[in-house]
Formats: structure tokens, C-alpha cells, sequence
């Protein structure tokens, strides 16, 4: 199996932020990826990555802070609350 370009990860990865079902998180998750994709660390697009496997209403709820994100989600999920406050 061929590995996949870094360019090739964030255009997917791009496309996954922008088709999640749900009109808020398309929203939100569209503006993080337009403010910080590019920059982020492999380990960081990783972590992202892992959030989008995530279920929208979970992901929302953590976002608008109606319940506490999982440990693993916090980093990435507070990342997306700054961008989303300084909107």
C-alpha cells in the first residue's frame, strides 16, 4: 500500500471537517481547519484525525463545553474552542 502525501492527508482530512452531517459542526470544524490544518504536527493531525472518528453530538457537546471532552480529546478540542472564540 502506497503511503499517503502529507498534502493528500489535509485535503482529506479537510473534506472530513466539512461533511460531518451536521450543519454546526461543518461550521465549526470547517474554521478550525481553515485557521490551523496547515500548521499542525503530524502528532497533532493525528490526535485530530482521531477526533473526527468521533460521534458529532459528542464532539459538539465537548466543544460548546456542555460536557467535559475525554483526556485524550482535551488538547484538540480546546484548539477548537480559541479558533472558534476568536472567530
Amino acid at each position: 500500500m502506497t503511503a499517503e502525501t502529507h498534502e493528500n492527508r489535509l485535503r482529506r482530512l479537510n473534506m472530513r471537517s466539512m461533511r460531518r452531517g451536521t450543519k454546526e459542526m461543518d461550521i465549526l470544524l470547517m474554521r478550525y481547519t481553515a485557521a490551523r490544518l496547515a500548521d499542525l504536527s503530524e502528532a497533532e493531525l493525528d490526535a485530530y484525525e482521531a477526533l473526527l472518528d468521533e460521534n458529532d453530538q459528542d464532539i459538539y457537546q465537548w466543544i460548546s463545553q456542555q460536557k467535559p471532552a475525554p483526556t485524550a480529546h482535551q488538547p484538540t478540542v480546546n484548539d477548537i474552542i480559541a479558533v472558534a472564540a476568536n472567530g
